[in-house]
């Protein structure tokens, strides 16, 4: 096994979500994966953080990763989708896989105004919003994603999450959603949770098929 995991804080571009970063490497190497954090720029407009984990992937590479996936929370989970749709990566900065946990999949949507303002400005064209949503960036070319999140998640609706799946499987795309009936947002690896406790599980599993 040759890849490497890039793992994305969430934080909603404005902070970093420490919870979300080195105990979830520690996670993935108990698993016999190569795990490291990105700490993408923050408060800073779009595409900077894009342009951050697409160097990041293509550094990995470069240094001999067979494959590179990337496991994001929250806004680190719209990012690690965002590489892994925009239609302007390239196949070297493309992530080949992606689990996104309670992610902001739309731009949209009215919720998560803070982070838009942070990476799209106070006033976005709808081109932008459009442009950083990812369910309208699905193509029959997308990486296999898996996807989760709770049903209670009052700050980012699992809607976003529900919307992405669809997308995916409108264009024949191999994805997993696993929506849990309780817990907050950013729960982490969700340890002591109740149900959500299992998405690592889970997403084992499915990491397991994935990576060669």
């Amino acid at each position: 096994m040759n890849a490497h995991i890039v793992v994305l804080p969430g934080g909603g571009y404005s902070t970093y979500a420490a919870h979300e970063a080195e105990p979830v490497v520690d996670w993935l190497e108990t698993l016999g994966y190569s795990a490291s954090v990105l700490r993408y720029p923050l408060q800073t407009r779009h595409p900077g953080p894009l342009n951050a984990l697409r160097r990041e992937i293509a550094t990995h590479r470069r240094a001999g990763a067979t494959q590179v996936g990337a496991v994001g929370f929250s806004a680190g989970g719209h990012l690690a989708g965002l590489a892994a749709l925009t239609p302007d990566s390239t196949p070297e900065q493309r992530p080949d896989f992606a689990v996104l946990g309670y992610a902001i999949t739309s731009m949209e949507l009215a919720t998560y105004r803070s982070g838009q303002d942070i990476l799209l400005g106070s006033s976005p064209t709808e081109q932008a919003r459009w442009e950083t949503s990812l369910d309208r960036l699905v193509t029959p070319s997308a990486p296999p994603m898996f996807l989760w999140h709770t049903a209670e998640d009052a700050y980012v609706q699992p809607e976003h999450s529900y919307r992405l799946a669809a997308a995916l499987s409108a264009a024949g795309r191999p994805h997993a959603l696993h929506v849990f009936p309780h817990g907050p947002h950013s729960l982490g690896l969700a340890k002591g949770a109740g149900q959500a406790e299992q998405w690592t599980t889970l997403a084992a599993a499915w990491l397991a098929e994935v990576v060669a």
